[in-house]
C-alpha cells in the first residue's frame, strides 16, 4: 500500500506527459512512485491491453515502467540534495541508458511491486537500480543511467 503522501510525480511534475509516469497523460500508464527513506516504491496493476498474448506483461511495459520508476528515484535524489531549477523543481534529466534484465515471466494478473534507488549521484549523472516483483518473486531489474538535460542553445 502506498503512503498517503503525495506521489513523486504530482509533486514534481504535475503538468507532465510521459506515457509512463505522467500525470497528465489520461492514456499512459501513469505510475505513482512513493519517497520511502531511501528507496522509491511503487506498486502497478497491469491491464489485460498490456499482455504478451501468453498471459504475461509485455517487456516493453517492464522496460517503461523500470524506467519511469527511475525517473521517480533520481527526481528524488536530485531534491534531496537541493539540485533545483528556479521553479524549485528538481533539475531536469534524461534516460542516458537503460539495462533491464528480464528474470523470469511477468504475470499479467497483478499487482507488480516495484522498488528503486540512486547507487550513484552527481550532478551531471547519476544511475539508479529498479526491480520488478510479482507473486514474492523478481521478475526484472534494471540499472538505469540518467544525464542531466541541458537544452542546446
Amino acid at each position: 500500500m502506498a503512503p498517503t503522501e503525495q506521489s513523486v510525480q504530482d509533486r514534481f511534475f504535475p503538468s507532465f506527459t510521459c506515457f509512463g509516469c505522467g500525470p497528465a497523460n489520461e492514456a499512459g500508464l501513469r505510475l505513482k512512485s512513493y519517497a520511502e527513506g531511501d528507496l522509491v516504491t511503487a506498486t502497478f496493476v497491469p491491464w489485460p491491453e498490456h499482455g504478451n498474448g501468453f498471459g504475461t506483461v509485455n517487456g516493453g511495459i517492464i522496460s517503461t515502467v523500470l524506467d519511469c520508476h527511475s525517473a521517480a528515484a533520481v527526481f528524488t535524489e536530485a531534491d534531496r540534495r537541493g539540485w533545483v531549477g528556479d521553479d524549485g523543481r528538481p533539475l531536469p534529466w534524461v534516460t542516458a541508458g537503460l539495462d533491464v534484465r528480464f528474470l523470469r515471466p511477468t504475470p499479467l494478473a497483478g499487482p507488480l511491486l516495484l522498488t528503486g534507488s540512486v547507487t550513484d549521484a552527481a550532478e551531471a549523472e547519476m544511475t539508479a537500480a529498479v526491480e520488478l516483483v510479482a507473486d514474492g518473486k523478481v521478475r526484472a531489474t534494471g540499472v538505469a543511467v540518467w544525464k542531466r538535460f541541458r537544452p542546446r542553445r
